[in-house]
């Protein structure tokens, strides 16, 4: 009797092991395909990366060793077509530097890292995350601002990220999120118009190639009344195609030191914020420039009602996902 007890909780406990690895087995075994996101970065060869929205391109980050600076070509609107261009359409050499989206600075210490013939390079450093969402895509990266002529002595260290958000309609926003740190030495922002965020948007949009429209928050239009104006937002909007017109709004965060920034426009299709417009500013070690700057890609030629709800969004939008920072 005794022995059969014996083989009886044996074989109990055999029982007991097996349904706990059919268990763990089970619980190992994926549930099912996960769903794909909606929105995704795809890494490239060449230091390139797109950005996709289901499947289709709707911006693409170059970072390659041989720029003199990164940035982001093309912003496809609504109707498909790249709502910017590579360098100004009557002097694409003078203008070399205005690369479609891209962030830099006339002025910083004494080089310059505004025009393609400069001292001033922003180096690309290391890609911190790629992330993929249904809402959301993101790019992280680290860059080096060096001084060339100093056998390329670092100025700043940047860490930006580049957000990505669907909106409905086949809109979406940009959120570019920066942080400056004095790589050793205090360093001095000079008071200049030119820096940090430039657009140069496609020619038919252009006030005079397209007979598009420049305006801003304040109510102003035109580039004489908006140039040099402080405002929350400027929108860029024209024709992308016989029938249809499209545009950007750049947008300035409520939390940048210098809210509400001045704007530098121009009427062939150029406009950017002006962080040290009214005045420099001295970058300290230690003491990181935080800045938040918003683009809406968008359909026709929104009231401005409709562009100060989109930027009351804008102004809501919560930090990116913290990283680790080497």
């Amino acid at each position: 009797m005794a022995k059969s007890l014996r083989w009886s909780s044996l074989f109990a406990a055999l029982l007991l092991c097996f349904a706990a690895s059919a268990q763990t087995a089970s619980a190992q075994q994926p549930a099912g395909p996960k769903p794909v996101p909606r929105m995704q970065v795809i890494p490239l060869p060449l230091a390139q990366a797109a950005v996709e929205r289901d499947g289709q391109e709707i911006s693409r980050y170059y970072f390659g060793g041989d720029l003199n600076r990164p940035f982001l070509f093309p912003l496809i609107g609504p109707s498909g077509r790249s709502l910017t261009r590579m360098g100004h359409p009557h002097d694409p050499n003078g203008h070399s530097h205005h690369n479609s989206v891209w962030v830099s600075h006339h002025k910083v210490g004494d080089v310059d890292f505004w025009g393609d013939t400069g001292k001033g390079r922003i180096v690309h450093k290391r890609v911190v995350r790629f992330d993929d969402a249904d809402d959301e895509a993101l790019i992280q990266v680290e860059n080096a601002w060096v001084d060339q002529s100093q056998q390329q002595k670092p100025l700043l260290k940047e860490f930006r990220t580049l957000r990505f958000q669907t909106l409905s309609d086949g809109e979406w926003r940009l959120v570019i999120d920066l942080e400056l740190s004095a790589a050793k030495d205090p360093v001095t922002l000079g008071q200049t118009p030119f820096g940090l965020v430039g657009v140069r948007m496609a020619k038919t949009i252009g006030v005079h190639d397209g007979g598009g429209s420049l305006r801003n928050s304040e109510g102003a239009a035109g580039e004489e009344a908006i140039l040099w104006k402080q405002a929350r937002w400027v929108d860029y909007s024209g024709p992308i195609t016989r029938e249809v017109a499209e545009g950007i709004t750049l947008m300035d965060h409520p939390s940048n030191p210098n809210h509400p920034t001045h704007f530098h426009v121009r009427g062939d299709g150029w406009m950017g914020t002006s962080l040290t417009y009214g005045g420099e500013r001295t970058i300290t070690t230690g003491e990181p420039l935080k800045l938040r700057y918003g683009l809406w890609i968008h359909r026709g030629q929104p009231t401005a009602e409709e562009i100060d709800r989109q930027f009351a969004r804008f102004a809501d939008v919560g930090d990116p996902p913290a990283s680790a920072k080497k």
